[in-house]
Formats: C-alpha cells, structure tokens, sequence
C-alpha cells in the first residue's frame, strides 16, 4: 500500500510542479515541437534535438518490460505503455502505482512480445541513443541551460528524462526474476541512467515461461 501512494503521490507532485511551478510556456513551444518532430532543425541547438530524441527512445525501453509485467495485472498495461509515448513519465507513474508485484509470465508470447524480448532491439535502441549522445557534443550548453531556465516545455522534457532514469529500476527486479536472474549484482550496472536500461535489453535472457492449470487467461497487451 505505501508503495501505491508513494508512486501515487509523486504523479501528482510531478504533474502540480510541471504546470504550476515550471518556467512559462513560451509563444514558439508548438512550432518548436513540430520542427523536432519532423526534422527540420535547422537553428535548433543539438542538446535538444539529442534529448528530444532520447525522450522517444524511453518509450521502447519501457514497453519491453512493462508489456511482460502487465500480463498477470489486474490492469492493462498497454494503455500506458502507449501513452508514454507522448507523456513520458506522466502516462507510467499511474501505471506503477497500480500493478502489483510481478515475478512471473503466464502463457505464450506472440510476435509482438517476441520482438519487444528480441535482444536486437536492445541494440538498435542502444546504437540509437549512442549517436544521439555523440551528436549531442555539438550542443551549446549555455543555451540549453537558458532554455532550461525560460521554457517549461525544455524544463519539463529534461526533469521527464530524470524521472524515466529514477524508475526504471522499479521494474528491473521483476522483470529479472521473470528471466532467472535473482539477487544478480548486474542490477545495480542495469540502474545507470539511460545506458544501463540499454545494456539490459542487449543480454538479458528470454523471459521464462510458466503455464498454470485453471489460471484464468490475462490480458496480453
């Protein structure tokens, strides 16, 4: 129970301090995230461009943990595995407030949960944010702090990135056991902000799969 208002309590103090707290929206914020969205980024400072990209690659690395945790949920995991997309930390907390502890996977996977298990994800995602990250030495980090400092939705999207980093291990031990990794001292190498997720899905092992007599079926997605 403390868990759930733990992670309960944080959503709404990270959603009270991104729209009352945060530096103001700014008039260019919806021609910005169109221009990254669609990649014309000219003029647009790389830091950005690189972390913007990043906040799209966190997704990913969620949905191949979450997706095999939310089978067994009382609750879907898909509906905030998909919303992550867009909302980042925001669509997940809920999420994490509402799934209970999860050691197991029931059933069969399908083609979608084999690619999400697939270790070649892990390294598509992780050469991804590899050249992201290089591109980003050509950033100008006076700027980015500026930016960082006057606009809520860099400010937001930068505390977003810090937040998905911070919870990602509240999934890893599951997810672990569900692959026969216990009391694995790696845990601590996969809690490395950005990388270690990324490190994780590259030599993680298939997920092991129980079948129960008389378990009732559970939501795949």
């Amino acid at each position: 129970m403390m868990r759930k208002i733990t992670f309960g309590l944080l959503w709404l103090g990270f959603i009270s301090y991104a729209f009352f707290f945060a530096p103001p929206e700014q008039p260019d914020t919806f021609e910005l995230i169109k221009n990254l969205s669609t990649g014309n980024w000219q003029g647009i400072n790389p830091l950005i461009i690189s972390l913007f990209n990043i906040m799209g690659i966190w997704p990913f690395i969620y949905s191949a943990v979450i997706f095999f945790d939310g089978r067994g949920q009382k609750i879907p995991a898909w509906p905030f595995a998909s919303a992550s997309f867009a909302l980042g930390a925001f669509a997940l907390l809920p999420y994490l407030a509402l799934r209970e502890p999860n050691h197991k996977f029931i059933g069969e996977k399908n083609l979608f949960l084999k690619i999400l298990d697939s270790r070649i994800l892990g390294i598509l995602l992780t050469i991804g944010a590899v050249v992201l990250l290089a591109s980003s030495f050509q950033g100008n980090w006076g700027d980015f702090v500026h930016q960082w400092q006057n606009s809520r939705f860099i400010h937001v999207m930068s505390l977003d990135f810090v937040m998905l980093s911070l919870l990602f291990p509240t999934l890893l031990g599951d997810d672990m056991t569900r692959r026969g990794w216990k009391d694995n001292q790696l845990f601590w190498l996969f809690t490395i902000p950005l990388f270690g997720a990324l490190i994780y899905l590259c030599v993680r092992p298939p997920v092991e799969i129980e079948n129960k007599i008389g378990v009732e079926k559970s939501i795949i997605l």
